[in-house]
């Protein structure tokens, strides 16, 4: 009960950005199940997963142009408390930025809303070879975690107060910082209440932006060189700096959106590591290999959200020395434009649900 009192003191926080053109409090329990994505997680299942989240939601009505081709959404804070209620996890308390992208006609009192945030998390219980080995969840109390959370929303029922009810996705893992790291990820119905601390709206108050939808612009080459550290799946391997370059072209297919296609060069030590321990055990199955780097081949989808953009991508390895958890990979990425050409970017690669990397870095696009 403290623990909530001590998010709910930290949401009140919020309540001095409310003096805006127009925000909301939300608060949310959420009751769900653990997703058992691998062997190793149905030790994990000794209870269905609890917790609260609370934010805080400014609304938009088109004060800066992009606004309107995503239907107005809302900015905002999140505070994730999470009781996985298994004496292995622990308990998992997180903050987050967040969008609000509604799926409906803005005027409406009904609203359906898509939320997706991505922030920082702290894990009470991580792996020890100790006392906790069974763990092979969170190898590290600093974790990453994004959350998505379709749902529906009604305003101001009782005076300011309104009901929202969902479903929500959430992640939690350390992006292979630290092995052990296979994560959890967690189904859960949510639902709650939002306050609205500037209730007299005006239907006519959303400005049209002066931005044609349409837009074409020619193709662009993009370099981006990123980095971090990271450890093989073999528990205690070590942490190794790794290194990655990547030359893509992509092309604007309307103003939110682009095509892309590149060439990603992975200069990963853990990987001569994880050959190295494997050469000394029998049977492995690994073919001789003397080079270590691997290039991918990708395809990419780009979307702007003003200076912020969001990649994802599909690759699959035209070169790699044996085949290091799987032969495709995916990534999601978050771009911030300094200006037409100059990005920093911070990338998660995994292949399926098994994160590799946490890539940081800068890049230029001509």
């Amino acid at each position: 009960m403290k623990k909530l009192f001590f998010l709910l003191g930290l949401l009140n926080c919020f309540y001095s950005f409310a003096q805006t053109k127009s925000s909301y409090l939300q608060a949310d329990y959420i009751y769900g199940n653990i997703i058992a994505h691998n062997p190793d997680a149905t030790a994990f299942l000794q209870g269905h997963p609890t917790g609260f989240i609370l934010s805080y939601n400014k609304r938009s009505f088109g004060e800066e142009k992009w606004q309107e081709h995503f239907n107005y959404p809302d900015f905002g804070y999140s505070l994730g408390f999470y009781d996985y209620h298994s004496e292995i996890l622990g308990k998992l308390y997180a903050v987050y930025g967040h969008y609000n992208f509604y799926l409906l006609n803005r005027l409406h009192k009904n609203q359906l809303i898509i939320r997706a945030g991505i922030g920082l998390a702290y894990n009470t219980h991580p792996y020890n070879k100790v006392t906790n080995n069974k763990n092979t969840a969170f190898g590290t109390h600093l974790n990453s975690s994004t959350y998505f959370k379709l749902y529906y929303q009604h305003e101001n029922l009782i005076k300011n107060i309104g009901l929202n009810a969902g479903l929500t996705f959430i992640h939690a893992s350390n992006s292979n910082v630290k092995s052990p790291n296979s994560g959890v990820n967690l189904w859960a119905f949510a639902v709650g209440l939002n306050y609205n601390l500037t209730p007299n709206l005006k239907n006519n108050s959303f400005i049209p932006s002066s931005e044609s939808k349409k837009y074409t612009e020619p193709i662009k080459l993009n370099i981006a060189v990123r980095g971090g550290i990271n450890e093989s799946e073999i528990i205690g391997s070590g942490q190794r700096p790794f290194f990655v370059a990547s030359v893509y072209a992509d092309k604007r297919i309307s103003r939110i959106s682009a095509l892309q296609l590149g060439l990603d060069l992975y200069i990963s030590p853990i990987v001569k590591d994880f050959y190295k321990i494997n050469e000394t055990i029998p049977y492995s199955h690994l073919k001789e290999a003397h080079e270590f780097s691997r290039v991918g081949l990708f395809i990419g989808h780009e979307l702007f959200i003003n200076k912020v953009s969001v990649e994802t991508t599909l690759a699959y390895y035209i070169k790699s020395p044996y085949v290091y958890q799987a032969v495709y990979y995916e990534t999601l990425g978050l771009k911030r434009y300094f200006n037409k050409k100059w990005f920093a970017t911070v990338r998660l690669k995994a292949h399926a649900a098994n994160a590799e990397t946490v890539e940081f870095g800068v890049g230029i696009r001509m």
